[in-house]
């Protein structure tokens, strides 16, 4: 089985650009680093494990993506307070940010081909006594955007 590339790639595009990924990355970021310096500042003269802010960095990093090297963690209370915020907000933040993303690619609208919406509005304009007030407005808007593209293309091409 062959994975369609261009196909992934026109899905991480999308994403990218159509969703709040980068944007709760950025938040994501920004608290990992912050949380990482409040737990640095509270547990560096106290606990060895975390003396250094890399190793506060990378226990907050795993804490927040549930891996389980938390051992053995903050020792002093608002060390425990810290780590145990950002153990769910990051988690929350690290999974939704991909969960959100992810939902908004198949959420967005694709355009539908041409013809289909030809044909739609062909089939709808057979019924027009049937159609409310709300659903003839929607059928008179498409049939003209359809018509304007159809002036705005014959208009380009000679």
């Amino acid at each position: 089985m062959v994975p369609n590339i261009p196909e992934f790639l026109r899905f991480l595009k999308t994403i990218v650009t159509e969703s709040p990924l980068l944007s709760l990355l950025l938040v994501l970021l920004v608290l990992w680093l912050l949380f990482s310096t409040g737990l640095y500042f509270v547990e560096h003269n106290v606990n060895e494990p975390l003396a250094t802010f890399g190793d506060n960095l990378w226990w907050s990093l795993t804490a927040m993506q549930t891996q389980g090297f938390n051992a053995p963690g903050p020792i002093t209370t608002w060390g425990r307070v810290i780590a145990s915020v950002w153990s769910i907000l990051g988690t929350l933040l690290f999974f939704g940010a991909i969960v959100s993303s992810v939902t908004v690619y198949f959420l967005i609208r694709k355009p539908r081909p041409l013809g289909e919406v030809a044909a739609s509005v062909q089939y709808n304009l057979g019924r027009l006594e049937e159609l409310s007030a709300e659903e003839l407005e929607t059928l008179k808007d498409v049939a003209d955007r359809l018509i304007q593209e159809h002036i705005d293309r014959s208009k380009r091409s000679p």
